[in-house]
């Protein structure tokens, strides 16, 4: 493992897009994403991501110069087509508009089709959070996760992200796959050669296995509960927005089929202040984060709040760097030698 200096790894990214054609206004997008996640501590939705997108970039299956529109732009509920960009720019503009109409009427929501993956939801949450509102992030993927009692896969991972502000730190954020692990946890366990825990992934047979390299699909958080809310977020993404279901998106890793994902995303922001004056709504926030954080212990380990992790691992990483294993980093340096000079 060799941990990489953020701000040097970041300035690294950026000359790779952009040396390849990529308008600045999305690169940063999706290198901001990366980052911020990385020092999140979130691997599997961080840095890791990059030589693929890479890949998807110089492959021309993501479009580089895309036309993207709204419609009922008159109204608190739109529909954007992001034209087949990436889902990091697509969620970034969906949410500022969000975020703009909700001052106005107290609540919006923007609905995206024909994305691509767009990474962590809490990077979309988060920007909203700053601007002092409740926000969701949804977002439809293909098919990795069985239908409960099934031995097939339908839908995705299905995130679900919440956040809100909070007095003097950063917002509370719950942002989790509707599956039991994400399928780049299972990745990046392939990748390290390590033997899955308990409950994370079915054979093609639909039967568990540790083993990952014979992972097939996943398994839903909470099972048949969890699956349920799978199925309300493929509601919120692909029904209201038209696009294709979890079980007709193609594959992320499989660069041979370079057709649209179509991806959906939903994205919902709420003006706190049209309901409560917003310092009392983020001392209302610090009191029941310190509530819940001072219940007794049940072991050494801390009571935590969602976020709280993160929030911990990102005090770590912005000072000691961001961890990637030598196979991982490998890939970036058959991008472009200079990452070796990101190395802390």
């Amino acid at each position: 493992m060799i941990k990489v200096d953020h701000v040097k790894f970041r300035d690294q990214l950026l000359k790779v897009l952009e040396r390849n054609n990529l308008s600045h206004d999305i690169s940063i997008e999706i290198v901001e994403s990366l980052i911020t996640t990385s020092l999140r501590g979130v691997d599997s939705h961080g840095i890791n991501l990059f030589p693929h997108y890479y890949q998807e970039l110089i492959s021309g299956r993501i479009n580089k110069n895309p036309n993207i529109t709204f419609s009922n732009n008159l109204t608190s509920a739109l529909v954007m087509d992001a034209d087949n960009t990436f889902g990091h720019y697509a969620g970034s503009l969906a949410v500022e508009k969000c975020i703009d109409i909700a001052k106005f009427t107290g609540i919006s929501i923007v609905v995206v089709k024909n994305s691509n993956h767009f990474g962590a939801a809490a990077y979309f949450t988060e920007k909203a959070a700053k601007k002092n509102m409740l926000s969701f992030a949804f977002c439809n993927t293909e098919a990795l996760v069985n239908a409960f009692n099934s031995k097939e896969a339908f839908l995705g991972t299905n995130p679900f992200c919440f956040s809100a502000p909070m007095h003097e730190e950063e917002s509370f954020c719950l942002d989790m796959a509707t599956s039991t692990v994400p399928w780049n946890k299972i990745k990046n366990y392939r990748r390290e050669n390590k033997n899955l825990e308990n409950g994370w992934a079915l054979n093609d047979q639909g039967l568990e296995t540790l083993n990952p390299h014979l992972a097939h699909s996943l398994t839903s958080m909470g099972g048949y509960k969890g699956f349920g809310l799978a199925t309300v977020i493929e509601i919120l993404c692909s029904g209201l927005s038209g696009g294709p279901m979890s079980k007709d998106i193609a594959p992320l890793y499989n660069l041979d089929i370079i057709d649209d994902r179509k991806i959906s995303h939903c994205f919902i922001a709420i003006d706190i202040a049209k309901l409560i004056n917003i310092d009392l709504f983020k001392l209302y926030m610090s009191k029941l984060s310190k509530q819940i954080r001072s219940l007794p212990k049940s072991s050494s380990e801390e009571v935590m709040i969602a976020g709280d992790k993160e929030k911990n691992a990102y005090k770590n990483r912005i000072v000691t760097g961001i961890p990637i294993d030598e196979n991982k980093f490998q890939e970036f340096l058959n991008i472009s030698k200079d990452f070796q000079n990101t190395i802390i």
